[in-house]
């Protein structure tokens, strides 16, 4: 009986030894692991993008912004006729383009940024704002109207044109918000907006943290 109890105390530290090491092992093993996870959702594409590498094709007018400014506070008007603040526009993205019945161009992107819209229902809002006069009011939504689900914003007196930094130069004119409210883009000139050049600089503005 002595021997037997003397082989459980000499054996017993031993086994404690190896069970503590195979625990060490084990934590080590789950901290790499914990680590491995951690680096991968801080790798570089969760932070801000690069659209430089995006200005091509539909988006080769696109200019990245020197300047992360928030959208102005200037008044527009919305549907109804009420007044809003241009900085009242949220979404992940969003796209406000600034445009008017008598811009050929601005008539013939319309129907694509309308397909931008419906291509991203809740993550993305795209604000064409017009620049008609009040006279032209009707005219204006009425054609917004033909465009869903578009809906219908009026600046008539210029107002935002000039007060986005630097002020608009001519139209259209589309401005990029980021999810944090910064202006990303712009592009000055009519586009295709429904095409993969552009969903493009949106899918990467929506992947950002």
């Amino acid at each position: 009986m002595n021997e037997v109890h003397g082989t459980q105390v000499k054996g017993g530290p031993r086994r404690g030894l190896a069970a503590y090491a195979l625990w060490s092992v084990a934590l080590i093993g789950v901290a790499a692991v914990l680590y491995v996870i951690v680096a991968s959702l801080s790798k570089p594409g969760s932070g801000p993008v690069d659209l430089k590498s995006l200005a091509h094709g539909d988006m080769a007018s696109l200019e990245v912004s020197a300047k992360a400014s928030p959208p102005p506070d200037t008044p527009i008007l919305d549907a109804a006729g009420h007044t809003l603040k241009a900085s009242d526009l949220k979404a992940p993205v969003v796209v406000v383009n600034l445009w008017a019945t008598w811009c050929a161009p601005c008539v013939k992107e319309m129907p694509t940024l309308a397909k931008l819209q419906a291509a991203y229902p809740g993550r993305v809002l795209v604000a064409p704002i017009s620049m008609d006069r009040l006279a032209d009011r009707e005219k204006a939504r009425a054609f917004i109207a033909e465009h869903p689900p578009l809906a219908f914003y009026q600046d008539p007196k210029y107002a935002l044109a000039f007060a986005l930094e630097p002020p608009a130069e001519g139209f259209p004119t589309t401005v990029i918000y980021d999810r944090k409210g910064h202006e990303r883009a712009r592009l000055a000139g009519g586009a295709d907006w429904s095409g993969p050049d552009a969903r493009a600089v949106v899918d990467a503005l929506l992947k950002e943290h």
